[in-house]
């Protein structure tokens, strides 16, 4: 049933990151041939940031191809980690690239550099920010959905494009306005947000690094299922942790000491299996059995 799980959530990560390429080259092309006939540095930049946004899809495809590859001898847990270092990897170039929105916006202020980009600009513009929104939210869901964290950041990627075409909008309307700076004042906000973002996800890749539990609602469930067996007396020490997109879990359950080995283990194996059924996500389970006595009572 994992392999099923696996399968689907395999199919539909390649399938919104293959459509994400697409859009990112389609805009870079747009976004740049309009930004040169029309003078808009602005939106020339916004272009550039639009096929940047490739490298991280591509990190995302590079990350799951690894990530999903089968347990072998050098890596028996498997190799889930790889997708947690692709979603890193995204993290820290959310942070470069609002970095240097700052940058260049600020460096556009001490320069002075006013220009005067004809309608097309902001056309395109009004264009990019909703199918990059679009993108954003069909590539969110899908990581929900999926549980994966290199997805999820570059979601996150999708939509600070959107925002940076935000900052192109506002520019023109400023200017339009007489206030030359619109454009750089939103773009180092935009900016500031997008670092924000990027430190965010990177907590979040560190704490799956540091082998933190698994959330809250999901070990809630857990605990439910395992309580819902009655066969299971008691149980203790239930552990949990992320490996990519898939969870590992072991849990201690007491059973009736009288039970003849196959007895307990068909216990086991029914838990294990309603696990699998009821956790939306992959899940590892390792099932300890120990009789039910008061020397081993929590």
């Amino acid at each position: 049933m994992d392999n099923d799980k696996q399968i689907i959530a395999s199919r539909q990560i390649k399938s919104v990151t293959h459509l994400a390429i697409v859009v990112n080259i389609a805009l870079f092309a747009v976004k740049v041939l309009v930004g040169f006939v029309s003078g808009s540095v602005a939106l020339i930049a916004d272009g550039i940031h639009s096929i940047f946004d490739t490298t991280t899809d591509i990190a995302v495809l590079l990350g799951h191809y690894f990530g999903s590859k089968e347990p072998d001898r050098q890596h028996p847990y498997g190799h889930g980690r790889f997708e947690t270092f692709s979603a890193g990897f995204i993290a820290i170039f959310l942070v470069l690239v609002g970095s240097a929105m700052i940058y260049y916006a600020a460096v556009d202020i001490t320069k002075a550099n006013v220009s005067n980009p004809g309608p097309a600009v902001l056309v395109v513009a009004v264009i990019a920010v909703a199918i990059k929104e679009l993108l954003f939210r069909l590539t969110r869901r899908t990581a929900v959905r999926t549980h994966s964290t290199a997805l999820y950041a570059n979601a996150w990627h999708q939509r600070s494009d959107a925002l940076s075409s935000v900052a192109v909008i506002i520019g023109f309307i400023s200017l339009k306005l007489g206030f030359n700076y619109g454009d750089q004042i939103s773009a180092i906000a935009v900016g500031l947000m997008v670092i924000l973002i990027g430190i965010r996800i990177t907590g979040d890749c560190l704490s799956e690094l540091t082998e933190s539990a698994i959330d809250q609602s999901t070990i809630e469930r857990i605990k439910h299922i395992i309580n819902a067996n009655s066969a299971i007396r008691q149980w203790h020490r239930l552990r949990t942790r992320t490996v990519g997109r898939e969870v590992f879990l072991d849990v201690h359950i007491l059973v009736d000491p009288n039970l003849n080995v196959a007895a307990a283990h068909k216990i086991s194996e029914s838990l294990e299996s309603a696990l699998h059924q009821q956790i939306t996500r992959p899940v590892n389970i390792t099932v300890h059995i120990e009789p039910d006595i008061p020397a081993l009572r929590k």
